[in-house]
């Protein structure tokens, strides 16, 4: 059993930068594949980005890439997403998500269904 807990959303103007975290507990957390969904308010939840147990791939959503970056840090049991140059757009509620290691997860990092433990989520405000 893994249980996520995100932290670090708030209100930022356009332009600002956040960084989100995500502490897993749980005796093996650190083997799990993680990755970041978002949810804007009228819409589905979409994938954000994911990093790899090792934290030696990662991947992400053409919305966010060169703005976001994954990373994680396994001695702490943590994951993070830096977030720069937000837009209104950003808008959400982020989700940190972690999956058991499978021989699919490069190719199916961004599916949901694939993700075995979720978090609460933390809601990232961008005002214009």
């Amino acid at each position: 059993q893994v249980q996520l807990v995100e932290s670090g959303g708030g209100l930022v103007q356009a332009g600002g930068s956040l960084r989100l975290s995500c502490a897993a507990s749980g005796r093996t957390a650190r083997s799990y594949h993680m990755g970041w969904f978002r949810q804007a308010p009228g819409k589905e939840r979409e994938f954000v980005a994911a990093i790899s147990w090792s934290g030696g791939s990662t991947y992400y959503a053409d919305s966010v890439k060169g703005r976001f970056t994954i990373s994680r840090d396994n001695a702490k049991n943590t994951v993070y997403l830096q977030m720069n140059s937000l837009k209104p757009e950003d808008t959400a509620v982020y989700y940190c998500a972690a999956r058991f290691s499978d021989g699919t997860y490069y190719v199916t990092y961004a599916a949901q269904y694939k993700y075995d433990y979720w978090g609460q989520g933390t809601q990232v405000t961008v005002s214009s």
